[in-house]
């Protein structure tokens, strides 16, 4: 069996700065993302848990252009309909927000789940089968937190109809949309949340989201 590394202090310090430092990056320079990379990355995005060992996620890169302005399209009229649906005090704000990388980010990824997998014989699915988009969530954390230690940036497009992007980009009708990640070296880098510097909210202290039974 192998030997367990030692993760010793300054070990744990830098973990915790990557933990700080992975941000929701939505812009990106053209700089092209290397296959090689994104395979690397992918293998360490599929060490993730999942429920039963059913590893549900279903990773699609997005590379053809008509399939990317179909979401692209699908931002543009969810983004519209979320601005209208503003209060006064927050329309302006919202507007000046920039919420997707779609247009600059290199590698784009959809990340869909398998609800049913065959793989783990239902093991931890029978009385909460959600597990299995928790699991895809787990999968797309692992691949954020892999970005960021090799001085990349993800972002995650939040904004889009889930029927769309499942017809835009052909996958099995079972499948479950969890999300659009853009993928590329960051214009930028802040350890603070560009939501915060941009004033639409602040990030709660931790006493605020604990609670003790």
């Amino acid at each position: 069996m192998p030997t367990r590394p030692n993760f010793d202090a300054s070990f744990r310090r830098s973990l915790h700065d990557l933990f700080v430092w992975r941000r929701d990056v939505r812009r990106f320079r053209p700089d092209p993302v290397g296959e090689d990379v994104l395979e690397a990355l992918l293998g360490v995005a599929a060490t993730a848990p999942s429920v039963g060992l059913s590893q549900p996620w279903r990773f699609v890169v997005v590379e053809e252009g008509r399939r990317r302005e179909a979401v692209r399209r699908s931002f543009s009229a969810c983004n519209a309909a979320a601005l209208a649906a503003q209060d006064e005090g927050r329309a302006a704000l919202y507007a000046r927000l920039k919420l997707q990388g779609l247009d600059e980010a290199p590698c784009q990824l959809a990340v869909f789940v398998d609800p049913e997998p065959e793989q783990g014989h239902g093991l931890g699915r029978r009385t909460m089968p959600e597990t299995t988009a928790y699991s895809a969530v787990i999968a797309i954390h692992t691949l954020w937190l892999a970005a960021e230690a090799r001085g990349l940036g993800l972002g995650w497009v939040s904004i889009l109809d889930p029927q769309a992007v499942t017809e835009a980009l052909d996958v099995p009708s079972r499948w479950r949309f969890v999300a659009y990640l853009c993928l590329g070296h960051p214009a930028d880098r802040s350890e603070t949340p560009e939501l915060e510097r941009d004033g639409w909210e602040r990030r709660r202290p931790v006493a605020e989201t604990v609670l003790r039974r």
